[in-house]
């Protein structure tokens, strides 16, 4: 970055105007974001609503349901046992849940659960970390053999602690061998229930104690409390799954299932269950990004950043196919070859989102994170998300 480029005034009239855009077209119901120029913020706006029906204005400290935002906290909190040597990347998770060890895996072309052979090698921390356990979600891939076994089984079920979760993953078949593919899965709930076992704490007390208050965040948590609700941003669903550009939103308030984040269930999901605000959001994003004040060392987030899949594999979808260009370091995409949808200089930028249409990011090359909050169910890289992300570059100019 040149001396003009750091010293220019960024104008984000067109982010707002693109954002009002989808608002005004029944795309999504608002939109809130904040954009870093290194750790500086930049810009901070909201567009739309938390109610449509109400015409309640999308304000900074509306409650967002984060679902898989939730995955980056569970991460740095694996990443702060890491760096105090308490766990170790490649250890294998036989040592810290013991019903995981001795994986069966199904064979090539499997037509039942039965069909299996002994895993070639144990799942390790780093496979947790990167979705290449072998473990699935049961949400993804509707048809298939594993899809059938995790929804009878209840895998994902809120009414069980995790403990609960981990013994019905000790009678389940693993998708494919430890290390030899990349399948998104309940691995970071599996990596919740680690922290709780080597920390000795609940999994919401550890994040209170190590991330929440040493960065001054008062509205994550895994649910909201009664009093706060009215701050909570409704949740609605498009007019067709499969084109996510046809106007038109439907309240979905009881989706992913009635009293959701609403009050306390049994499962601690650390792979979807937080909620939280744009500057609690802001909060984490700024401590990963490196410098001085972050949350992590130097060394532990550029390994974060850093793509762990083997050359010529990327991460990919059932039903959607390999995203190209697309990495996994541990715990977010890593973007090795930006496709024309991405900011053209977003080589190595780090980031994930979440089932609703919220989303963080960090490119320590462009100098540049944000974060970006919507509701709209299966908004995770709408094309809201794409248009947004490459105008945003372009006005942070980095």
């Amino acid at each position: 970055m040149d001396a003009r480029t750091a010293n220019k005034v960024p104008d984000f009239s067109a982010v707002r105007t693109a954002m009002q855009r989808y608002v005004d077209q029944e795309i999504v119901p608002g939109v809130s974001w904040a954009l870093l120029r290194g750790r500086e913020v930049v810009d901070q706006q909201c567009v739309g609503f938390s109610d449509r029906e109400a015409k309640t204005a999308l304000r900074p400290d509306h409650i967002f349901r984060a679902f898989s935002n939730t995955k980056i906290f569970v991460t740095s909190a694996i990443m702060l046992l890491v760096e105090e040597a308490r766990i170790g990347l490649d250890d294998a998770i036989e040592k810290f849940l013991p019903q995981l060890g001795n994986r069966k895996v199904l064979k090539q072309g499997a037509s039942s659960l039965a069909d299996v052979e002994p895993a070639k090698s144990p799942i390790t921390i780093r496979h947790l970390l990167t979705h290449t356990s072998g473990l699935s979600y049961g949400i993804f891939d509707p048809g298939s053999v594993l899809f059938k076994g995790y929804n009878e089984a209840g895998v994902l079920t809120p009414l069980t602690p995790l403990t609960g979760m981990i013994d019905k993953l000790a009678d389940l078949p693993l998708s494919y061998h430890p290390g030899t593919s990349w399948e998104y899965s309940v691995a970071t709930d599996v990596l919740g229930r680690v922290v709780e076992v080597v920390s000795g704490k609940p999994l919401d007390a550890f994040f209170k104690a190590r991330i929440f208050d040493p960065l001054g965040m008062t509205d994550t948590g895994f649910f909201v409390p009664e009093a706060e609700q009215s701050r909570l941003v409704e949740h609605y669903i498009g007019a067709d799954v499969l084109d996510p550009t046809k106007p038109g939103l439907t309240r979905a308030e009881t989706l992913p299932y009635p009293q959701a984040y609403r009050r306390p269930f049994p499962r601690l999901s650390g792979g979807g269950g937080l909620v939280s605000t744009l500057p609690d959001m802001l909060a984490l994003v700024r401590a990963l990004v490196p410098g001085p004040e972050a949350l992590l060392k130097p060394a532990t987030l550029r390994q974060m950043m850093t793509n762990q899949l083997p050359a010529g594999q990327t991460i990919r979808f059932a039903n959607l196919g390999p995203m190209p260009g697309k990495g996994f370091g541990l715990g977010g995409a890593v973007t090795f070859a930006p496709t024309q949808f991405d900011p053209p200089n977003s080589i190595g930028e780090f980031q994930w989102g979440g089932l609703a249409g919220t989303h963080w990011w960090i490119c320590p090359a462009a100098n540049t994170a944000g974060v970006l909050m919507a509701q709209r169910h299966m908004g995770f890289w709408n094309p809201f998300f794409f248009e947004f992300k490459r105008l945003a570059y372009q006005a942070v100019g980095g």
